[in-house]
């Protein structure tokens, strides 16, 4: 029997309660850090996506994990990588996001992102499996319908409307800035389909918007404006930042072989830079960009021109 003068052991300090609960929590709760490696998840996140305790891998690398392996999260896609460009358009471009996802062992779930601007990324999931099961279906064909009409059917990227909304997003916020962006053109891509047909010519393109995707960062927006044309938009880049995204972008193109029954062949792409003025209207700065981008074709292709200030 504990004698009543003998001081009670000091009660847990709240930060410690904290992180007992949230191991406990039956909320899905993980922490990715600004380059999307996770770095934090509690037990029901890590069971939910089949994630090692100690194992710290990128959002990416793990949804190609859950595919692969059929575990956590429900991908319905036979190429993963058009799934993951699909899904890169959305995640990480605006404050908070909530959606509805699907487990692969039959749970459904709410997910939230909150994303601080070159910061952490916070996912907290909770099971709405039980939640009114007769409208999941109408729910899930409106959000496929939505995500079908922001996406380019071939890439994966975000489409021309969905690129156009992103930039326009960027430019009426105070922040981030200041902001860039980059028209890019596939070099004499027209020779590609006449001499190895469009099918060739589809496989470039995919490869190109792999490594657009690729080499941007999370709060980045990749689009496919048409054809072989692309944006890319920028946020709280400047200039020097910029341009060394387009160069490493640049060089790994230079570097692809993305035909295999054509394993000589390559491809280059040319690029027009420009960085926003505030107040600018999209027209003129996409304006600025293309122009930038003409010269990059007149100056032998493969390169990348900067345009001026206002020009």
């Amino acid at each position: 029997m504990t004698d009543a003068s003998e001081p009670l052991p000091p009660a847990p300090a709240p930060a410690d309660i904290l992180l007992q609960m949230h191991e406990q929590s039956p909320l899905m709760v993980a922490l990715f850090d600004a380059q999307d490696v996770l770095v934090h998840a509690n037990k029901a996140f890590r069971q939910a996506y089949a994630v090692e305790p100690d194992g710290q891998l990128t959002w990416a690398d793990m949804m190609r994990d859950n595919h692969a392996h059929g575990r956590g999260a429900s991908i319905q896609t036979d190429d993963i990588e058009a799934w993951l460009a699909g899904v890169s358009s959305r995640r990480g471009k605006t404050p908070y996001r909530a959606f509805e996802a699907d487990l692969c062992d039959g749970r459904w779930i709410w997910m939230t992102e909150t994303t601080q601007l070159h910061g952490p990324m916070l996912c907290v999931a909770s099971d709405i499996t039980s939640l009114r099961q007769g409208d999941r279906s109408l729910r899930q064909a409106h959000t496929q319908a939505l995500a079908a009409a922001h996406t380019d059917a071939l890439t994966g990227l975000s489409n021309r409307r969905h690129g156009l909304q992103l930039l326009r997003a960027a430019l009426s916020q105070s922040e981030p800035w200041p902001l860039c962006i980059a028209v890019l053109d596939l070099d004499l891509f027209k020779q590609i389909n006449d001499s190895l047909g469009h099918g060739s010519g589809d496989l470039v393109i995919c490869d190109f918007a792999r490594l657009l995707q690729a080499g941007s960062r999370r709060e980045d927006g990749c689009a496919r404006l048409g054809g072989e044309e692309f944006l890319l938009v920028l946020p709280a880049a400047g200039l020097p930042q910029a341009q060394s995204i387009v160069e490493r972008l640049l060089a790994r193109v230079r570097q692809s072989r993305p035909l295999p029954e054509h394993p000589e062949r390559g491809y280059s792409c040319s690029a027009g830079l420009a960085q926003a003025s505030w107040g600018e209207t999209p027209e003129a700065l996409l304006k600025r960009a293309d122009s930038a981008l003409y010269q990059a074709k007149a100056a032998g292709r493969d390169c990348m021109v900067t345009a001026e200030p206002g020009s």
